[in-house]
């Protein structure tokens, strides 16, 4: 049957310009033919009965070679693809359907609609490479921005933590020197670990006697606190040569274990007791590093973490790596103000001896110094018995707040207690060979001294009286409080201080001191304030003891301390008291 046969017996007139069928009508057909939409229509055989101009170019094919072919044969590409299935179940269930997808052979995406009719499947279809494509792009580029951000924000994160890491560093050198105390120092360390570093931390030193305690402890979870230090109480003894610490002290290297399993800790805790007390941790990961400085182990951080936080991360063990550096040296200085705490202990045992107590006589002294984590500084005080049995009272104050003060304050000590013992000489003539002696020994500093005696001769003793006999060399004048309650300011002409050799006069002063009087020796720390004049802090002195005169001497020198100078101490300070009982017959 010829193609113009076959379009009559469709009801569609023949096309003139082609030999093939049409299974529309005239109408119809170039209606179809100026379609810009692609357009074929599929008869029985899965043939094309017709294609239009725009179906064909899109295919990159001609009109003339796809109508009457088998799609199959013409397009194997397809078949078993989403078309093929689109046409078949559209042919099989009717009504319409539709498909997107890529056509390789033509490197092309194509939208399909298919549609059943008598005359066979209908089938439209467009390009959509140009759309797909800009969709694909557009979802790269929102894909490009969300991964952008994601990466910014894990960025931020990272220097975040990395920002917390070195405020870590930074805190640990803050809260370790700020005390001279070692243990309160390595128990400030410990807590500055969690929860940044882990999930708890024990912090091991062993002492100069070569004993280890666990001295750090903290835990992140408050409701496991009590459960770490029974672990911790039980951990020093039961430790065998395998567990962390150990293998630090012995061999000095870290040691990290990401992953603790039960028979790691059945290997390394030596007692069921201990065993039973780590259950309810439940450690997971351990991380530990020696605290060395000067080639000396002399402590053990250790970092645990439960099984919910898992191992330590590289960032956390570079960061603890760096903070036991840091934590060993704050540490190590801590021990050796600790050192030096003690050396200054026993010079001020040395140079501060107790005073004497003769019989009719009660002595009170006290002493604070300035420099904090020192015993010692450059005030002094001293109280003896002369051969002919008065009493020698002395209050001085060195230039200086430290080591260097107080060593040479030992030095003008000891010249004014032998010159005073060996010369039975008014307390002026003490100051003035006192001065020759530090010029002459070439002893390169400069001091403020009150020299006091206590004079009764046979008479006064005989009376109960006793006297007072002072010179001063640039010092602060002395008060009495007498039995009455009056307070009075024993004043004597000022000398200049000792050092300078003053070849001048020093002038005595004299004043009774009564049965049941209180004398009160100090150094200027006990009054001097920056932006109070001298003149109103002698007042508040004279204030304290017009309102103490019942109190007993111990307890009127602490609460003196504690009006005039609260928790802060800007000068050092020394006190000497004395009170005058009945002579003993």
């Amino acid at each position: 049957m010829s193609g113009d046969e076959t379009a009559s017996s469709a009801g569609i007139p023949p096309e003139p310009a082609r030999d093939v069928g049409r299974p529309l009508g005239d109408l119809l057909v170039q209606a179809v033919e100026g379609m810009e939409r692609p357009l074929f229509v599929l008869d029985a055989d899965w043939c094309l009965s017709y294609i239009n101009p725009a179906g064909a170019s899109v295919l990159d094919r001609r009109v003339q070679d796809l109508v009457g072919q088998n799609i199959w044969a013409e397009f194997p590409e397809a078949v078993g693809g989403p078309f093929e299935e689109l046409y078949r179940r559209v042919r099989e269930a009717g009504g319409s359907g539709g498909t997107e997808a890529w056509f390789g052979p033509l490197g092309k995406w194509f939208r399909a609609d298919a549609f059943l009719t008598d005359a066979g499947l209908v089938v439209t279809y467009d390009d959509v490479t140009e759309r797909r494509r800009g969709e694909e792009e557009r979802a790269a580029a929102v894909s490009a921005r969300e991964e952008a951000a994601a990466a910014a924000a894990a960025a931020a994160e990272q220097a975040e933590l990395a920002g917390r890491h070195l405020m870590l560093l930074g805190d640990i050198n803050l809260a370790m020197t700020s005390t001279l105390d070692a243990d309160e120092a390595v128990d400030r360390f410990a807590h500055l670990m969690v929860p940044l570093l882990a999930d708890w931390c024990l912090v091991s030193v062993i002492d100069p006697d070569g004993g280890r305690r666990d001295v750090g402890r903290a835990h992140s979870d408050p409701s496991l606190v009590e459960a770490m230090h029974r672990y911790a109480d039980l951990r020093v003894v039961t430790n065998r040569a395998s567990a962390p610490v150990p293998t630090i002290l012995r061999e000095g290297r870290p040691v990290i274990i990401p992953a603790l399993t039960p028979e790691q800790i059945e290997g390394m805790v030596g007692d069921r007791a201990s065993r039973e007390a780590l259950v309810p941790l439940r450690p997971s990961a351990v991380a530990a590093f020696p605290l060395s400085a000067r080639g000396e182990i002399f402590g053990v951080f250790t970092l645990l973490n439960g099984p919910e936080r898992g191992p330590h991360t590289p960032a956390e063990l570079r960061t603890a790596e760096i903070a036991s550096r840091r934590a060993a040296l704050a540490l190590d200085n801590a021990r050796l103000a600790s050192a030096n705490q003690q050396v200054a202990e026993r010079l001020q045992l040395s140079l501060l001896s107790p005073p004497v107590q003769p019989d009719d006589l009660e002595l009170v002294v006290r002493y604070r110094p300035a420099t904090q984590g020192m015993s010692i500084g450059g005030d002094w005080y001293d109280a003896f018995l002369q051969p002919d049995g008065d009493t020698v009272l002395v209050i001085g104050d060195v230039m200086g707040h430290d080591i260097e003060a107080a060593a040479a304050m030992g030095q003008v000590k000891t010249l004014v207690r032998g010159i005073a013992f060996d010369r039975l000489e008014e307390p002026a003539g003490v100051l003035r060979r006192v001065d020759h002696a530090l010029v002459g020994l070439a002893i390169p500093t400069m001091a403020t001294a009150l020299v006091c005696r206590i004079e009764q001769s046979d008479d006064e003793r005989l009376c109960g009286r006793r006297h007072l006999r002072w010179a001063t060399a640039g010092h602060p004048d002395p008060m009495l409080l007498q039995p009455d309650g009056t307070v009075v300011d024993l004043s004597a002409p000022v000398g200049p201080p000792l050092g300078i050799g003053w070849l001048g006069p020093r002038v005595d002063g004299q004043a009774p001191l009564a049965e049941g009087s209180t004398l009160l020796l100090f150094t200027d720390g006990l009054f001097e304030r920056r932006g109070i004049p001298l003149d109103e802090g002698r007042a508040q002195v004279r204030d304290f003891l017009l309102r103490s005169s019942g109190l007993p001497l111990d307890q009127l020198c602490d609460l003196l301390l504690e009006e005039m100078l609260g928790e802060g101490v800007e000068d050092d300070v020394a006190v000497l008291a004395v009170r005058a009982h009945s002579p003993m017959s």
